[in-house]
């Protein structure tokens, strides 16, 4: 069984969620301790007495008592570390973790009798492992106290993790520094010398000493502030609940704050720069209601007594569930109803309700191990759709949701995928495991009892409840999804009234790619021509059959993509639901037309079904409305323009992107430049919009162009309708002054949403020049903070101009970019594959396999290389199998759709 750390009042099943009581009965494997080979030595070249990476179980700590004084100065910073800790063996020698910390004194305290003794302590350090052992002078006695008292220094890291330092420019142009943390996974270290492993959960009381122009904050309320000397206070804060490392955080700043009480009496505060703190107001108002839903939901209180959300200025991820006090990128926090669109709210709430739902799940109950680390993040990313499509029905986030299935699948098709639950033992693999399958590999698994789309909490509401007839076995298919890589293909061949169904592992590539002899327990559901009620099927072996009570002219399975699966229809299969789409497309849901473009072209990639007949698919989107349906479009067909980008295919390049546009042409001229209508219309408006002024459709450049001019001659200070800005600034930035102009507004401007969409402009420009002075300008992290670069490279790296300079970019400065962002995290995944993953020729293949392989240990094992590599060779076979096909059917089209 999965070993669970729950540090509050035991949980009552009747209360848990149905895929809480899933989770909690999945058994993982326990992943063995790798080891050198070779005794390492210490700093000092005496031997150093631990060899493995993880700590060694018999020291257990209790308490931590910090001091931290950092000096935002000299960005140095001084701190006494005094750590409670008992031993379940005799041992003499202490391992714990630090790292780039400078230890100028140990001492052990233990108290005998009414006597306090206190021993000093040898100190050997171990940076490749990042620990130090301390040595006693004598065993530790199993059961007694002692306190481990470690005096150290640091410099404030400029990088984006530990305790960093971070700047922002205030709207006269001074630049102010604050210092703040960011410890997950294995950064606490950085910070204070620590049990640096999530299962070593201790309780923590900070002090942190300041000027009193500053203010501290840390996971607890402030309970004092002591006067130590003229011009410099010390703030003690309350003791913590007992909690992993990682969620330890403190800031310093002199940031402004504004709060509000919940209903239980806890007290949400939004932390932020003080010339932003005024587009905070959304955000707290956001988390007060996420807060009460969770309350109620899983009828666990809060147990803190505050809850504070702070805006950082630098911030490499988007968002960090530190326990009482969760931070932020300021884009994924403050909106600006100026200047912020459709989209950004939709991502502010869906953020907010993620860090939250770990102040239970994540923080309260802990992965034991960060091979589990999708029963953090799965969990979270679940309970943000969950939470946001009651607290906030109008932004429909159930039309999203299994896009996160989409994405996932993309990554987890490859070979180079990786099981939920994965052995991790060095901090970059840690790191590897923050991707697309720990986050994003937990969909629905059925239909059942559902409000809005999820799970409701009333008496029936168990997902398995369907399923009990099947006897079903929770654990046993649960070890199908978490301990197997990829997802499985069920080929569908109806005879009659009789329904064969074949379940095999789905992978990209050629039909005679290797069977790995993968099988899962899939709860498949259907509709059918004659029924639209959802039926149920447990299909548990590799093939078997299902009778209907009557032959029908379609079948449709996976009902609104609730399963992670998809389905081949063989025989005329596919032809039927192609012509019921070009017929009578609102028969079936949104989500189900988006699912069939989106299987129907997976099926290419192996070969299943020919693109001819996708393609033929995709032609009813000319009456398609929906976003879900027309995004999917999107990604599938975006897609196959861009690998003739990297080819010079250019007269059938242009011609798929003039088809695309006419493919769209009667929605986007329905589409009106304003920010009317729902969540869904404004962020299908934005997209199109953008489309089509990027692929230079005559009548949205004239009325961007108009935009911008006025936006222009107002000096920036017209207020654009936020939906439409990003194409009105993709138009504007495409010769040099409207590109100058936006790179001045960027400077001036104190909406983070309006710099990322001007961020993104200027990434599209078609002046080569213009790309190399941005990539070398936002590298230096001065104007343009280092935290944007990655998406900065990414965006460069599919513009058909940029690319090249992208990936030259990345090679010439890989040992710099290592630095700034660290092996497995990921930023540097980012980088990789936005840069490489869509070049489609031999050539191009070679070069990546050059460098990548020439790295050695600096990067020639990373994940995201092996998924790029791979994804290369899929797409040069691709286009191999597929160009000339689309050449010709191209050609067919161009008639009936002038």
């Amino acid at each position: 069984m999965l070993s669970l750390f729950i540090r509050w009042p035991p949980v009552t099943m009747p209360f848990l969620p149905s895929l809480l009581l899933i989770l909690l009965t999945v058994s993982t494997p326990s992943w063995c301790q790798s080891s050198d080979t070779s005794s390492p030595k210490a700093s000092n070249g005496t031997p150093f007495p631990w060899e493995k990476m993880r700590l060694p179980e018999h020291i257990t700590p209790v308490h931590y008592d910090l001091l931290i004084h950092a000096n935002l100065t000299t960005l140095t910073f001084e701190g006494t570390t005094e750590i409670e800790i008992t031993a379940s063996q005799p041992t003499s020698t202490i391992i714990l973790h630090s790292h780039l910390l400078q230890i100028s004194k140990a001492t052990l305290k233990k108290r005998v009798g009414e006597r306090l003794s206190a021993e000093p302590l040898r100190v050997l350090e171990y940076p490749p492992h990042e620990q130090i052992a301390l040595l006693a002078p004598e065993p530790l006695a199993v059961g007694l106290l002692y306190t481990v008292v470690i005096d150290y220094s640091g410099n404030l890291s400029e990088h984006l993790n530990g305790f960093y330092k971070s700047t922002y420019r205030t709207k006269e142009g001074e630049v102010r520094v604050l210092a703040s943390t960011h410890f997950e996974p294995t950064a606490a270290r950085m910070a204070f010398p620590c049990f640096d492993e999530p299962a070593f959960k201790a309780n923590f009381s900070v002090k942190i000493r300041r000027e009193p122009r500053h203010l501290a904050i840390s996971n607890m309320p402030l309970v004092k502030s002591v006067a130590i000397a003229e011009g410099l206070l010390e703030d003690h804060f309350d003791v913590t609940v007992k909690m992993s490392t990682y969620l330890v955080a403190f800031i310093i700043s002199d940031f402004k704050s504004i709060s509000k009480m919940t209903k239980s009496g806890v007290k949400v505060s939004i932390y932020a720069a003080p010339d932003k703190i005024h587009q905070a107001d959304y955000a707290l108002d956001t988390a007060v209601t996420l807060l009460e839903f969770y309350e109620d939901y899983f009828s666990i209180p809060y147990p803190l007594p505050k809850q504070d959300l702070a805006a950082i200025p630098d911030f490499e991820s988007g968002a960090m569930e530190n326990w009482g006090l969760t931070t932020y990128r300021e884009s994924i926090l403050l909106f600006d109803p100026e200047t912020s669109s459709a989209s950004d709210k939709l991502s502010i709430t869906m953020t907010v309700s993620h860090e939250l739902a770990h102040q239970w799940f994540g923080n309260l109950v802990t992965m034991e191990w960060w091979n589990d680390l999708w029963l953090n993040e799965g969990f979270a990313k679940f309970m943000e759709f969950v939470s946001v499509s009651v607290t906030h029905p109008e932004l429909k986030v159930e039309d999203y949701f299994f896009g996160k299935c989409f994405n996932v699948m993309e990554v987890d098709a490859l070979n180079s995928s990786h099981p939920v639950s994965t052995p991790v033992v060095k901090p970059a693999q840690i790191r590897e495991m923050f991707d697309e399958v720990s986050y994003e590999k937990i969909c629905p698994t059925d239909g059942s009892e559902r409000t809005d789309g999820f799970c409701s909490r009333g008496p029936h509401s168990s997902s398995t409840s369907h399923w009990r007839q099947e006897g079903l076995d929770v654990k046993t298919m649960m070890n199908t999804w978490t301990l197997q890589k990829g997802f499985p293909l069920i080929t569908v061949t109806v005879r009659g009234r009789n329904v064969h169904m074949r379940q095999e592992h789905y992978t990209k590539g050629p039909e005679d790619a290797a069977e790995t002899g993968y099988l899962w327990h899939v709860p498949l559901t259907f509709i059918t021509s004659e029924s639209n009620s959802v039926q149920r099927f447990l299909l548990k072996t590799k093939t078997d059959v299902l009778i209907l009570p009557e032959e029908v002219e379609w079948i449709k399975f996976n009902v609104g993509m609730n399963g992670y699966y998809i389905v081949h229809y063989e025989d005329d299969g596919w032809d039927s639901l192609t012509g019921l789409l070009k017929g009578a497309h609102t028969t079936i849901s949104s989500n189900d037309r988006a699912s069939l473009i989106n299987n129907a072209f997976q099926l290419v990639s192996n070969g299943k079904l020919s693109i001819e007949k996708a393609l033929d698919l995709a032609l009813y989107l000319r009456r398609e409305t929906e976003i879900m349906p027309v995004f999917q479009g999107l990604n599938e067909l975006i897609p196959m323009y861009k690998l003739m980008e990297k080819r010079d295919m250019k007269e059938v390049e242009n011609q798929f992107k003039a088809f695309l546009i006419r493919l769209l042409r009667d929605l986007i001229d329905k589409q009106t430049w304003t920010d009317e209508g729902s969540v869904s219309q404004r962020m299908l408006r934005t997209e199109l919009l953008l489309l089509a002024c990027v692929r230079k459709y005559q009548p949205c450049v004239q009325r961007a162009e108009a935009y911008f001019r006025e936006w222009k001659e107002a000096d920036g200070n017209l207020s654009l309708p936020s939906d439409v800005t990003l194409a009105v600034f993709a138009v504007g930035v495409q010769n040099t002054e409207g590109w100058d102009f936006l790179y001045r507004k960027y400077q001036s401007s104190l909406s983070t949403s309006e710099k990322n969409k001007i961020e993104f402009a200027l990434s599209i420009s078609q002046d080569k020049n213009k790309l190399q002075w941005l990539l070398d300008e936002s590298f230096k992290g001065d104007v343009i903070k280092i935290q944007e670069f990655p998406y900065i490279l990414g965006a460069v790296g599919r513009n058909p101009v940029g690319y090249p300079l992208a990936w030259q970019f990345l090679r010439e400065n890989w040992d710099k970019l290592i630095e700034k962002f660290e092996l497995g995290s990921t930023s540097l995944t980012h980088m990789v594959i936005r840069t490489t993953s869509q070049f489609s020729t031999r050539a191009r293949l070679e070069e990546v396999k050059e460098f990548f392989g020439s790295l050695k240990e600096k990067g020639s094992q990373l994940r995201c290389v092996q998924q790029t590599i791979e994804t290369i060779g899929e797409n040069i076979r691709w286009m191999d199998k597929n160009f000339e096909k689309i050449r010709v059917w191209l050609q067919s089209q161009e008639l009936e759709l002038l």
